[in-house]
């Protein structure tokens, strides 16, 4: 278990914070679970992230959960992204374009969405290749 190495805010009111925040992130990644158009793993990434500054007790039950804690280890150790969330974060990319096209949002929605996409599909792309 790799917990961030950062310490705590002294701040109690920073804290408190750095736990809202990580808990909105945490609700977003939840979401994404039920929801294939949002995406999971870089909300859990950034929930970890986000209770490490505020408790370490919550970052180390995120990083020991079953199913979330090998994508913030792996991501922690390595940057890396397993291949199945990888798959799974194009698919719902592709799933949230092709709704856009069958809304017929405008071309100008489009194109922002389509470089915003392949900005974000790029970056997971080139991420290496985790275990989870």
């Amino acid at each position: 278990m790799t917990v961030d190495p950062r310490p705590l805010s002294r701040n109690p009111m920073m804290r408190l914070i750095w736990m809202a925040l990580g808990s909105l992130a945490l609700i977003a990644g939840l979401i994404g679970v039920v929801l294939p158009i949002v995406p999971t793993t870089p909300f859990i990434i950034l929930a970890a992230f986000l209770f490490g500054k505020g408790s370490r007790t919550v970052e180390l039950w995120l990083i020991n959960h079953r199913t979330f804690g090998p994508m913030i280890l792996d991501w922690r150790k390595n940057g890396a992204i397993a291949p199945r969330y990888k798959a799974m974060g194009l698919s719902m990319m592709a799933a949230a374009f092709g709704l856009s096209l069958y809304l017929r949002l405008p071309a100008t929605a489009l194109t922002a969405q389509a470089v915003c996409l392949i900005g974000a599909a790029t970056y997971i792309l080139t991420r290496p290749n985790g275990s989870a």
